[in-house]
C-alpha cells in the first residue's frame, strides 16, 4: 500500500463497475463465495430483474474506492425511500425523527436487499481491510451529509466490521437470529444424539409426520434445477410474499436471472405430490454456510415447513461439510429444532447529533436486553446438558 489518496465513486448501476474488480473485493473469485449475496452476479440479478431500482424504494448507489488505479473496496449502497425489506427495524426511529420535524427518508443503506444474512458489507481487496472500510465509511457519511440525508445504516455486517465501525464513531446495534452449528456431525442421527432424549424423540416424530405427506421430498442444485421448478417456486414465493409483506419483494424476472446465473450456488428443496410440487424452500450455498431464504406452499401439511426449511438444510450441511445453517430472520420455534440464538450486528450514523445521542442511549439498553435474551434462550435449547456448554 502507498500514501496515495483514495478516491470514492458512487454508481447508479453495476455495469459501470468491473465484475472482476467487484468480486475481487467480495472474495468471490477463488472457488465458492463466502457470501453469495454480495457477489456481482447476485446484486446485478436484483438490478436487472427490477427488484431494485425505480419504484422499489431501493435505488442503487454502489460505492467503490480506488487507489493507484486499482479498486480496493466496494459496498452495496442504496438510497432508501422506506424501511421495508431490511429485517433490522428502524420504523420507531423514523417516526420519532419525523415527529420532531425532520425528514427521515431518503436515507442511505449498506445492505443486501431483502436478505437478513450476515456477511461482509464493506468489501475489501485482500490487504486493504482497514483502509478500504475506512474509505467506504467516510465516503458514505460524506454523501449523506452533503445531501442533507438523515442517516446511514449498514445492516447484517460481521462482528469484526461492527467493532471497527464503532471505533470510527458509528453506533453499533445488536440483534438476534437462530443458527444451527455443525459440531462435526457425520449424519443427522449423530446430531440427534447430541439432543436431550425428549427433544430427540420430538424431532424424529416431526420428521416422520412431515415425510408422510403423501409424496416425495427432493433436493436440487445446479443443473438439476429446471425452469418448471422455478415456475412452481414463484407460486410459493408469491403466496408467502402476499401474506407476510403485502406484496413480494422479488420480481418473477429475478428467478429467471437466478436460474441463468446463480443456480450453482442454490439448493432448492421441493415436496412433490402426484407429480406436482406443493411446497418448497430455497437456500443459497456459501463457502461454509447454508443460507435459508424463502419458503412457500400451495398445500398445508403438518410439519412440512420444518422438514423442508430446517431438517433438510441440516442434512445438506452435514453431507457437504458446511459449518452452519442460517435460517433467516426471527422464529423462536427454531430453538427446539437445534437452531440456537446468536447475535447479529448493524452500524448507524445520524446527521442530527441530538437524535444520535438519543438513539445511542436506546441501543445501550437494547444490547443489554438482547444479551440477556440470548443467554436465557440458549439455556432452553434442546441439547443434552453435557453438550450445552459447547453450544454457548
Amino acid at each position: 500500500m502507498t500514501d496515495t489518496p483514495v478516491e470514492i465513486a458512487a454508481h447508479a448501476d453495476l455495469t459501470t463497475v468491473s465484475e472482476e474488480d467487484w468480486d475481487s473485493c467480495a472474495g468471490a473469485l477463488d472457488g465458492r463465495p463466502v457470501d453469495p449475496f454480495t457477489t456481482y452476479q447476485f446484486l446485478r440479478a436484483l438490478e436487472v430483474s427490477g427488484s431494485v431500482g425505480p419504484g422499489s424504494g431501493w435505488q442503487p448507489r454502489y460505492l467503490t474506492a480506488h487507489q493507484d488505479g486499482q479498486m480496493i473496496a466496494a459496498a452495496p449502497l442504496y438510497a432508501k425511500g422506506h424501511s421495508q425489506g431490511e429485517y433490522i427495524f428502524d420504523h420507531n426511529w423514523a417516526h420519532a425523527y419525523e415527529n420532531a420535524g425532520g425528514r427521515y427518508y431518503p436515507k442511505l443503506q449498506i445492505a443486501v436487499p431483502f436478505t437478513p444474512a450476515t456477511g461482509r458489507r464493506f468489501l475489501t481487496r485482500p490487504g486493504f481491510d482497514v483502509l478500504g472500510m475506512s474509505a467506504l465509511t467516510q465516503g458514505a457519511v460524506q454523501i449523506a451529509a452533503e445531501n442533507s440525508l438523515s442517516s446511514l445504516h449498514a445492516t447484517f455486517c460481521t462482528e469484526a466490521e461492527a467493532i471497527a465501525g464503532e471505533e470510527m464513531g458509528l453506533l453499533k446495534r445488536v440483534g438476534q437470529q437462530f443458527h444451527w452449528v455443525n459440531d462435526g456431525y457425520e449424519s443427522f442421527d449423530d446430531f440427534l444424539a447430541s439432543l436431550a432424549s425428549r427433544k430427540r424423540k420430538n424431532l424424529r416424530k416431526e420428521r416422520a409426520q412431515a415425510q408422510a405427506f403423501g409424496g416425495e421430498i427432493i433436493s436440487l442444485t445446479g443443473e438439476q434445477i429446471q425452469p418448471e421448478h422455478w415456475d412452481a417456486f414463484w407460486e410459493f414465493y408469491q403466496d408467502t410474499g402476499h401474506r407476510k409483506w403485502g406484496s413480494p419483494y422479488l420480481t418473477r424476472s429475478f428467478f429467471e436471472e437466478a436460474h441463468a446465473q446463480l443456480r450453482d450456488d442454490i439448493l432448492m428443496v421441493l415436496a412433490v405430490r402426484a407429480g406436482r410440487p406443493v411446497a418448497g424452500a430455497l437456500n443459497f450455498i456459501g463457502r461454509d454456510t447454508l443460507f435459508g431464504r424463502y419458503w412457500g406452499c400451495t398445500e398445508h401439511h403438518p410439519a412440512l415447513h420444518f422438514e423442508l426449511c430446517y431438517y433438510q438444510a441440516i442434512d445438506f450441511a452435514i453431507a457437504q461439510g458446511l459449518g452452519k445453517v442460517e435460517a433467516g430472520a426471527q422464529g423462536e420455534h427454531k430453538l427446539a429444532r437445534g437452531y440456537l440464538p446468536v447475535p447479529t450486528y448493524s452500524l448507524h450514523w445520524f446527521r442530527d447529533e441530538g437524535f444520535r445521542d438519543a438513539v445511542a442511549k436506546y441501543l445501550d439498553a437494547e444490547r443489554d436486553a438482547v444479551d440477556q435474551e440470548i443467554e436465557i434462550l440458549t439455556s432452553y435449547g434442546p441439547f443434552r446438558k453435557d453438550n450445552r456448554e459447547d453450544h454457548q
